[in-house]
């Protein structure tokens, strides 16, 4: 076994959306496993939105990746050396290992996966981080009843897909908003959305807003907010009295930088969005999944099954090589992507 592995690591910090430069593709030696630890060759690794936060070096929820320091990444792959019990080589796992074809992680800090119970892939998306984050935040602070409608933007991926078919399921009318008509049509005919409306379609939040009245004809109970910017804008006069707004993402702002410190509006203002939330009495909640994760075995005993017997579809858009993580990446932030976004490691 060769003892060099490569990485992706952050080179530069980006101002607006980040570019090439920003990204530094380099060899490394593969690290060594200590007591209680676990080496893992990498498959597969996710790309996900939050990663561009991660990008900048203002204050959250985290602390920021440091220049020369590995992208940060959820990935699965096979243990190829292990100083623990709970792991043997051969065994799968899913761990924060990074942009990287290797890592190195505490047992304890890993979940093992059983490639015959299905694609190790879903362990990023579906039945990872993404799904979870969906099915926790609309279950948990959407409160979904039957009868009521549900808008979510991003509809098509991994988040907004699992909002979706939840709520449906739960007997919500649901509708997506997607960039895109090949979007929409897979969050029609692939993930069951009532409707779904192209955000691109319209140029301003004006006109979005009068086809989703259309299709929102009883107004909005619930609205996941995956994006902010012009959809936010849209929705947030057409929620019902009592209507809840759990705040996943925003992904509209986040090259703005600072995690969308630096957005700006044009049109609805804070006074106005203010004002709406108290005399239509919403309950707006953010929430970051890392916070929840007790809530994980559930989400796995309720969701999973689900997945297993196709009550629940999912689709992943697979690109191939580390070393093209950094454009999927920045083509995944400007909506490149159909459904969950992978990189397939080897």
């Amino acid at each position: 076994m060769s003892d060099q592995m490569f990485r992706v690591a952050l080179a530069s910090r980006p101002s607006g959306a980040p570019e090439a430069a920003n990204f530094s593709y380099e060899p490394a030696p593969i690290p060594v496993p200590g007591d209680g630890e676990v080496l893992v060759r990498v498959h597969f690794m996710s790309l996900d939105p939050y990663m561009r936060g991660r990008m900048d070096d203002a204050k959250s929820y985290a602390a920021p990746v440091p220049l020369g320091g590995t992208m940060e990444a959820g990935g699965v792959g096979e243990v190829i050396a292990s100083n623990s019990p709970a792991f043997k080589p051969g065994d799968f796992a899913f761990g924060m290992f990074g942009w990287a074809t290797h890592g190195v992680q505490p047992a304890n800090m890993l979940r093992k996966l059983d490639p015959s119970q299905g694609p190790i892939t879903a362990a990023l998306g579906v039945l990872g981080m993404p799904g979870f984050t969906g099915w926790h935040g609309l279950t948990e602070y959407g409160k979904p009843k039957a009868g009521e409608t549900l808008v979510v933007a991003a509809a098509t991926g991994p988040v907004g897909s699992m909002v979706g078919q939840v709520a449906k399921l739960a007997g919500l009318r649901t509708v997506g908003i997607a960039g895109g008509a090949d979007k929409c049509k897979l969050a029609t005919e692939t993930f069951g959305f009532d409707a779904c409306l192209d955000h691109r379609a319209y140029a301003t939040a004006a006109e979005l807003q009068q086809d989703l009245s259309t299709a929102c004809p009883d107004g909005i109970d619930i609205y996941f907010e995956n994006v902010g910017g012009k959809v936010l804008e849209a929705v947030v006069p057409l929620m019902n009295d009592n209507g809840r707004i759990p705040i996943c993402g925003m992904i509209s702002w986040y090259n703005a930088g600072g995690l969308g410190a630096g957005a700006t509006s044009q049109g609805l203002s804070a006074p106005a969005i203010w004002r709406s939330i108290l005399v239509k009495f919403l309950s707006v909640k953010g929430f970051i999944i890392s916070n929840h994760f007790d809530r994980y075995p559930e989400f796995l005993s309720e969701v999973g099954p689900k997945v297993a017997n196709g009550d629940i579809s999912y689709l992943e858009d697979i690109a191939v090589g580390l070393e093209h993580a950094p454009q999927t990446f920045m083509s995944m932030l400007q909506g490149g992507n159909m459904g969950k976004q992978i990189v397939k490691v080897i």
